[in-house]
C-alpha cells in the first residue's frame, strides 16, 4: 500500500515538473515566466509605518498555475498575493509577503474549513525567488541576470487545496521585500509562519480561534518546527491543530557540516548572509576569516535562487572561502561568539503546543538523520506529542541531495493524512 502511494506521489511530481519544463521552453528566451502586471515591484515595497504583527498590509489578486482564466471557482481556487507584518529578532516590525489561496474544493472534514501555512523549502535568497512571484507559473528563467527560480511548493499547496484546505504560502522575511532573506533564522522564520497564519485569518475576517496547521520540509521543516514551538509564547490565540515538519535543520552546526561539499553547498552562503545581517559580531569574525573567494561567494549567493547556486557552487567546499583553509564549521566552532549565534538557531528547546509529524531519511545527505532524531528526543522529553516517519531509501549518488528530495515526495500523502486527522479531531 505504502509503495503504491509513493509511486503515485512521485509520478504526480515528475509529471508536474515535466509540464513546467515543457512550457518554459515555448516561452520567451529572455524570461520564461514574465512577472504578471499584478506582481509589480511596487507591491513588495512596504509602507513606512507597519501595523501590529499578523496584520494585513495589502492584498492583490494572484493568478494561479493551471487555473482556467475567466472560469469562476475553477481549480485550484482564488489566489491573493498578500503583504503582512511580522517581527525580526530584535522585535522590530517588518513586512512579509506570501500567497493566500481559498480552494475551489469543498472541505468535507469536521468543523470549519482549516488553514495551513506552508513554509517553503530552500528556494534561494534573491528577491526574484519569492514563491509569490511564481504562482502563475512555477518556473522563472531570466537570461539577463542570469537566474532560474522554481516554486516547487505549488505541488504540495495544490495537494492541500484538493482537500478543501485554505493555504497560505509565506515568502519569509526578506524574500521579495527589502533587506536580506534571513535563511534558517529560527525566530524570524517561526514568526513569519505564525504571523502568516494570523494574516490569513484576518484577510477573510475569520475568528482568531479558527483551526490552523503548519507544513514544511527542509528549510520549511525548520520554519514549521520553529512555529510549532514558538506558538504558545508568540501567538497564543492561534488554534494550532498540528504541524508537519519534514527534515528540519534543527542543529545548524551539524547541518552546515553535512551540506558542505554537496550539490547545494551554496545554501551555506544563504545562512551566513542572513545571520551576519542580524548578528554584527559574526560579521566582524567572518570579515577577518574569509578570503576574496569567500567574500565573492557570499555576495553572489545573496542574490541567487537555489538553481543558480547549484550551478556555481555545487560540490565546492567552504575551505575555499577561508584564509586558513579550514572549513566554515571549524571557523565557527573556534569563535565562541560565532558558535553562540549558531546555537541560538537550535530548535527543540521549547515544547510544541499541538501534535507534530516529523519526517526524516536515514540516508539524507543534506539534513542529517541524527540531528532530526535529537529534535524528536528533545521535544518528547518535554512531553510533546511527536510522530516520526523514517525513510529508509538506500543511498543514491551521495551528496547530490537525491536522498533529501525523495523523503519529501514519499511523505506527502502520510503528511496530508496526519494534518487532516488533526483537523478532524474534536
Amino acid at each position: 500500500m505504502f509503495t503504491r502511494r509513493r509511486s503515485t506521489v512521485l509520478g504526480s511530481v515528475v509529471t508536474g515538473m515535466a509540464t513546467c519544463l515543457a512550457l518554459s521552453l515555448t516561452t520567451s528566451p529572455a524570461t520564461a515566466a514574465p512577472t504578471p502586471a499584478s506582481a509589480s515591484p511596487a507591491f513588495y515595497v512596504p509602507p513606512t509605518s507597519l501595523p501590529a504583527p499578523g496584520s494585513v498590509v495589502r492584498t492583490q489578486p494572484s493568478p494561479l498555475f493551471l487555473q482556467i482564466p475567466g472560469v469562476a471557482n475553477s481549480f485550484p481556487g482564488t489566489g491573493r498575493r498578500i503583504m503582512y507584518t511580522s517581527t525580526e529578532v530584535d522585535g522590530s516590525r517588518t513586512a512579509v509577503t506570501g500567497t493566500l489561496i481559498n480552494p475551489s474544493a469543498a472541505w468535507t472534514g469536521r468543523g470549519a474549513r482549516p488553514t495551513v501555512v506552508l513554509a517553503p523549502g530552500t528556494i534561494g535568497q534573491g528577491d526574484q525567488c519569492a514563491p509569490s512571484k511564481m504562482f502563475d507559473f512555477p518556473v522563472s528563467v531570466d537570461l539577463t541576470k542570469p537566474t532560474i527560480g522554481a516554486n516547487y511548493e505549488f505541488l504540495f499547496a495544490y495537494l492541500l487545496l484538493t482537500q478543501g484546505v485554505r493555504v497560505m504560502l509565506t515568502d519569509y522575511i526578506g524574500l521579495g521585500t527589502p533587506g536580506i532573506h534571513t535563511y534558517v533564522n529560527r525566530l524570524e522564520e517561526g514568526h513569519a509562519v505564525l504571523d502568516g497564519a494570523r494574516a490569513a485569518l484576518a484577510a477573510d475576517k475569520l475568528p482568531a480561534g479558527s483551526p490552523v496547521g503548519f507544513w514544511g520540509y527542509s528549510q520549511g521543516g525548520g520554519a514549521s518546527a520553529s512555529a510549532a514551538e514558538l506558538a504558545s509564547g508568540y501567538a497564543p490565540e492561534l488554534n494550532v491543530r498540528g504541524t508537519y515538519a519534514g527534515a528540519p535543520p534543527a542543529d545548524l552546526s551539524k547541518v552546515v557540516s553535512a551540506i558542505d561539499g554537496t550539490s547545494i553547498a551554496g545554501a551555506i552562503g544563504y545562512a551566513i548572509n542572513g545571520l551576519v545581517d542580524r548578528y554584527p559580531p559574526l560579521k566582524t569574525i567572518l570579515g577577518a576569516e574569509t578570503n576574496a573567494t569567500g567574500r565573492a561567494a557570499l555576495a553572489a549567493t545573496s542574490t541567487q535562487c537555489i538553481g543558480d547556486s547549484v550551478l556555481q557552487f555545487g560540490f565546492h567546499r567552504t575551505n575555499e572561502w577561508i584564509r586558513s583553509g579550514k572549513s566554515l564549521s571549524q571557523v565557527l566552532a573556534a569563535h565562541p561568539e560565532a558558535q553562540r549565534v549558531v546555537d541560538e538557531q537550535r530548535i527543540g528547546t521549547l515544547k510544541p503546543n499541538a501534535p507534530v509529524l516529523v519526517d526524516t531519511g536515514i540516508n539524507d545527505d543534506v539534513i542529517p538523520h541524527g540531528q532530526v532524531m535529537q529534535l524528536v528526543s528533545d521535544w518528547r522529553r518535554q512531553g510533546a506529542n511527536v510522530t516520526v516517519i523514517t525513510d529508509r531509501t538506500p543511498a543514491i549518488f551521495p551528496k547530490l541531495a537525491v536522498n533529501h528530495v525523495l523523503p519529501d515526495l514519499f511523505a506527502a500523502l502520510p503528511a496530508l493524512q496526519f494534518i487532516r486527522g488533526q483537523f478532524d479531531r474534536s
